[in-house]
């Protein structure tokens, strides 16, 4: 059985590092994370998460706080008016699968630097150095961990523009689709998994989750919000992630 040599590993993010450094989207995306950060100190978030339950919302209640969507929120674009403040997508399938959307919307973007080669930049999108260290980034300009799953990214991306009170919805946590976690695989019928039955169609490559990984980050997210006198609320209507305490939006919104 092969193991990964730590040495190798280091070398090549110490040399993917050192080539965003040098990478002129690099100095302006660092410029635009720092005029955004603690740019809204107080203020609640929404954070649209992709699965099922996504479909039970009121969107009327999201119309005056900030909204970040995620991956192919675009899809539900169809049957509301609501649009999200903000898109944040860092996996490289998704990336590929959604770009005509991406080059195409007026939405912000916070997006992985392995968009740069297929989605145009503009004033509006934002690019992430990816790290593998296992951290919570409280300031995104320098770089972001993944953690398993976009919704902590955004999670991150929340707490470096100051917001105080951050609420999931749409976060389901529960697949379907079984596998070994992270195995890539072809999506060969409807999708069970996400809001819309086409979020991957027929011969999309996806990654299958890592619920027990995303559930690592969850709690760095938890810990990183509380140490700092703020909060992350899980607002989904059912699911199984109990990580966060649950309010319902409406609370959320009117109540806290």
């Amino acid at each position: 059985m092969s193991t990964l040599n730590p040495y190798r590993v280091a070398k090549k993010s110490i040399i993917k590092r050192l080539k965003w450094d040098i990478n002129l989207e690099s100095w302006k995306s660092r410029s635009k994370l720092k005029k955004i950060k603690n740019n809204y100190i107080g203020e609640k978030a929404v954070i649209l998460c992709n699965g099922p339950s996504l479909n039970n919302t009121n969107f009327k209640l999201l119309n005056d706080v900030y909204t970040f969507g995620l991956n192919k929120i675009n899809l539900i674009f169809r049957k509301t008016e609501f649009r999200p403040s903000a898109i944040v997508s860092v996996n490289p399938f998704v990336l590929k699968q959604n770009e005509r959307f991406f080059n195409n919307t007026n939405i912000p973007l916070f997006l992985d630097s392995k968009g740069l080669g297929f989605i145009r930049s503009n004033p509006d999108r934002i690019y992430l150095h990816s790290s593998t260290y296992r951290t919570f980034a409280e300031d995104c300009s320098i770089s972001i961990y993944q953690g398993y799953t976009v919704t902590y990214v955004a999670m991150q991306i929340a707490y470096h523009m100051g917001f105080e009170k951050v609420a999931l919805i749409g976060c389901d946590h529960n697949f379907q689709t079984k596998g070994p976690a992270n195995k890539t695989v072809e999506s060969k019928h409807k999708d069970p998994n996400h809001f819309d039955p086409n979020y991957f169609s027929d011969g999309d490559k996806w990654n299958l989750p890592d619920l027990l990984q995303s559930e690592v980050s969850y709690n760095m997210a938890k810990n990183a919000f509380e140490n700092n006198d703020r909060k992350i609320f899980n607002c989904t209507e059912g699911g199984e992630l109990e990580i966060f305490p649950r309010k319902s939006l409406e609370e959320f919104i009117f109540k806290i």
